[in-house]
């Protein structure tokens, strides 16, 4: 049995498992058979993450995370968890591959996933002019012509943020009015930089190893368009991953793990959540980093409260070797 397991290696999976190896409560680290390192592996240039003066490519961002975390003592495996059970003081994890690590505390740090167009070139070209996230990447198109593709407010919001670095920016929208918020709507409007194409999909995004363009279709009278672009930004929502946990852990209505005030507790004592998995506002490496941290020291501060000769029982990291 394990004082503690993590289930996610994204930013916040890894954060928790430096501080909680860090605190001597030997974690092991579910990383998942495919998606080990989180959505960041699927990102070229992180310019904003601090302490990178200039800038780090993702998946070395989560190579060093990771190498950081087993430094300390962290035991990672590549596999994925197949099911939980987290009720009682033991909670059990069952792995694809049959196994079940036991462990005094989990926490939950999957992340969520960008719905994305369905693209064969959407796939191809990320990181290569196809982007979700405006923040991370706005930088990159200084002057140049891009799309966000959306009618939400989180689309309305990447692309008034977008016109801080693009000449033009085109919203797509597949019907003939927003959902947005009205004041979302309205600022984004009102900026000279922003044109509306209503009644459009992306059927087509065009580019060898950076985007140049897109087509479109016409979803009132199927007509078939192209636009030349340098960028597209796909923001039609995210979706939390929580299949795992449903009817054992509170839900808010956007699908996110409920947690109590600015903690990482869950409804179950013993099971703590971090990340894009608890945030649907955010989103960001450095914040699911931070998440991360509070988790660890929330699931050390539970452990810490435990009958000692259940503590004892848990898996003890090895000594420390010591200089001569």
């Amino acid at each position: 049995m394990r004082q503690i397991i993590i289930i996610g290696s994204g930013p916040a999976g890894y954060t928790a498992a430096i501080y909680a190896s860090r605190a001597n409560l030997a974690p092991l680290l579910i990383a998942s058979s495919v998606e080990a390192g989180g959505e960041l592996m699927k990102t070229t240039e992180v310019d904003n993450f601090p302490g990178f003066a200039q800038g780090i490519q993702g998946p070395e961002l989560m190579m060093q995370m990771q190498a950081q975390a087993e430094r300390f003592g962290t035991e990672i495996v590549l596999d994925d968890v197949v099911s939980l059970e987290l009720e009682g003081q033991v909670k059990r994890v069952t792995l694809g591959n049959g196994d079940v690590h036991e462990a005094l505390a989990v926490i939950f740090a999957t992340g969520s996933a960008y719905r994305t167009l369905g693209l064969e070139d959407e796939t191809r070209l990320s990181g290569h002019g196809v982007s979700w996230c405006a923040t991370c990447d706005g930088f990159f198109f200084r002057q140049k012509t891009i799309a966000v593709v959306g009618g939400g407010d989180s689309a309305m919001e990447e692309a008034t943020f977008l016109t801080r670095f693009a000449d033009k920016v085109y919203v797509i929208h597949r019907k003939d009015s927003l959902r947005a918020s009205k004041a979302m709507q309205d600022r984004a409007f009102a900026d000279p930089k922003i044109e509306f194409l209503w009644n459009k999909t992306v059927e087509h995004i065009y580019g060898d190893e950076l985007v140049t363009g897109v087509g479109l279709v016409d979803t009132v009278d199927g007509t078939e368009t192209t636009l030349d672009l340098s960028g597209v930004f796909v923001a039609i929502g995210a979706d939390p991953r929580t299949h795992l946990v449903h009817g054992q852990l509170d839900l808010n209505p956007d699908g996110t793990i409920a947690v109590a005030g600015r903690s990482s507790k869950t409804n179950l004592p013993g099971v703590f959540a971090a990340g894009d998995v608890i945030d649907p506002t955010y989103r960001q490496a450095v914040t699911a980093a931070g998440s991360g941290t509070v988790a660890a020291l929330d699931a050390e501060h539970y452990l810490a409260a435990l009958p000692k000769d259940l503590v004892a029982a848990a898996t003890q990291p090895e000594p420390a070797a010591t200089l001569a």
